[in-house]
């Protein structure tokens, strides 16, 4: 008696998800050898600094030489009595806070002004941007002859409409607002670039439906430009505060952290701690702790923005 064996239909040979399978093997073989050198460069560069320096925190190791013997927790028990790096930190939040606030508010109110303008954007961009691509040094250099007193810039402005100069890099009580107008004006074009590109990705349609509905431009603002700049603002204030914690630069170059350690930044002291005091296991605990409370107040920071999303949706 012949078996007769049921023949296979064409059509299902053809169909799309024959064969699907190798495919997909040889495109997931292919993107683990596309992105192999990346997690490479960012375990080298990234993650084995931060295990290494976690590691280097629970001993007493020190750039002047000498044998580096186990202290397990006690940098931690040292740091938390240590009232230099607690006011160095107070300083890196109250700079945070001086900063963040104009630097998202400035740039987006400038960003709203120039999206309204027909010709010559272009310049614009151009004048807000330019003082980003400047380094630091120059910066700095620009800000310290405006603030000098007597011949400075900003003084004699101040002299000539009856007012008394400042001293703003010498006294305690300006020399913070000093670094925060500096760097405003050094910092302000990129975020007023990322604004920018924001805006223009909102279509045109919704403005020109809401002024035929009679919304004024206020009106437009607030209930088509703000919603749809949100996923933006939400990037550049996330960008911004990390940014505006892990100042150094332009503290320490204008300042050094004066007067009387007054402007001193928790960068500052944990790199005075590990370069001039020369203790690299300490110095590498307090990086630990700072880099604890950055994730930390990023995650606030994020949990506090997708509830006011919530709240608003």
């Amino acid at each position: 008696m012949a078996v007769q064996h049921e023949s296979v239909p064409t059509t299902l040979l053809s169909q799309p998800g024959h064969g699907r399978a190798p495919k997909d093997a040889k495109r997931t073989r292919a993107g683990w050898l596309m992105t192999t050198p990346f997690f490479l460069l960012y375990f080298l560069f990234l993650l084995w600094p931060v295990i290494s320096a976690a590691w280097k925190s629970l001993f007493s190791d020190s750039l002047a030489g000498g044998s580096s013997s186990w202290r397990g927790l006690g940098n931690y028990g040292e740091l938390l009595g240590d009232s230099d790096f607690w006011w160095a930190m107070w300083h890196t939040l109250w700079f945070t806070v001086l900063s963040s606030v104009p630097l998202v508010v400035l740039p987006l109110a400038l960003a709203l002004l120039v999206n309204r303008v027909a010709k010559g954007q272009w310049l614009f961009r151009l004048a807000f941007f330019a003082p980003y691509v400047l380094p630091v040094s120059v910066i700095v250099l620009i800000w310290q002859w405006l603030y000098q007193p007597g011949f400075g810039l900003i003084n004699g402005y101040l002299t000539k409409i009856g007012l008394e100069e400042v001293n703003w890099l010498g006294a305690q009580g300006t020399a913070m607002i000093a670094v925060v107008i500096a760097t405003v004006w050094w910092t302000l074009g990129f975020n007023f670039v990322l604004f920018l590109a924001g805006l223009q990705e909102i279509p045109r349609d919704l403005f020109e439906a809401a002024a035929l509905d009679g919304a004024g431009p206020w009106q437009q603002i607030r209930r088509i430009t703000l919603p749809l700049l949100m996923p933006t603002t939400v990037l550049v204030i996330v960008l911004q505060v990390i940014a505006s914690l892990k100042v150094f630069d332009q503290i320490y170059l204008l300042l050094q952290g004066g007067p009387n350690f007054s402007t001193r930044p928790a960068v500052q002291y944990i790199y005075e701690t590990g370069f001039t005091q020369y203790r690299t296991g300490y110095a590498s605990a307090l990086s630990i702790v700072f880099f604890l409370l950055i994730v930390l107040i990023s995650a606030l920071l994020f949990a506090s923005v997708r509830r006011l999303q919530r709240g608003t949706a």
